[in-house]
């Protein structure tokens, strides 16, 4: 079988980065994946919450549970630049075991606005997220030994990931992750980290433009996946 309809659906991706150090390698990451992503044809809405200055704490007259809920005008601007996009790619550090509280912030103000406690217990798809596909980068100052020996991948994958693919009835999950990210890191490893981003974009992109069933059976069409 072949796939003449290279780019059959525009891909639009949200990249949500969450680090302070604008020379960090989080940034470096979420750089790689845009431009693999703009390098495929499809569109990147990139969100970098510090230099946003994202309010990340909730407030009361924002909880769902409240009657007269009401949102802030930040949360709504939020959500009108990323509807609409066909994947969600959360780029972070894990600090003491868990996301930023920023990114905490983020999903609870923006991704949860108007989502009722019984939706997110009944899988119900949200406006927003429902049957999109969720895709994270991670990094760690720890070795991946040690982490595993925390069960981290495990349960951050419990914890964070598949609760927000079950709550907002997304489509998918899939989590990266690069241990040992500490100054000095050497420039082939950084390089072949970035590769691996890459090769991930395209893949993402692969899969929005020509669906999952049509990589599994060529998984070349990933490699083609630039202009």
């Amino acid at each position: 079988m072949t796939y003449e309809k290279r780019f059959s659906a525009i891909g639009r991706h949200a990249v949500i980065l969450c680090h302070p150090d604008p020379s960090s390698f989080n940034h470096a990451i979420a750089a790689a994946y845009c431009d693999t992503v703009r390098a495929a044809g499809q569109e990147v809405v990139f969100r970098d919450l510090y230099a946003l200055g994202f309010d990340p704490v909730l407030k009361a007259t924002e909880r769902p549970t409240n009657v007269a809920a009401a949102y802030g005008q930040d949360v709504l601007a939020e959500v009108d630049v990323i509807a609409g996009c066909d994947v969600f790619v959360l780029v972070y550090p894990i600090w003491f075991g868990t996301p930023p509280a920023m990114l905490k912030g983020y999903v609870e103000r923006v991704f949860g606005a108007g989502v009722q406690p019984d939706a997110l217990q009944g899988r119900v798809r949200t406006d927003l997220l429902g049957r999109k596909r969720l895709l994270s980068f991670s990094t760690s100052a720890a070795s991946k030994i040690w982490l595993d020996e925390q069960g981290q991948g495990q349960g951050l994958n419990s914890v964070f990931d598949q609760y927000l693919v079950h709550a907002f009835g997304m489509r998918s999950q899939e989590h990266r992750r690069f241990a040992h990210i500490v100054p000095g890191l050497s420039e082939r490893f950084a390089d072949q980290y970035l590769h691996d981003v890459a090769a991930q974009a395209q893949r993402t992109c692969a899969q929005i433009a020509f669906g999952d069933e049509a990589l599994l059976a060529d998984p070349s069409l990933a490699a083609r996946m630039t202009r």
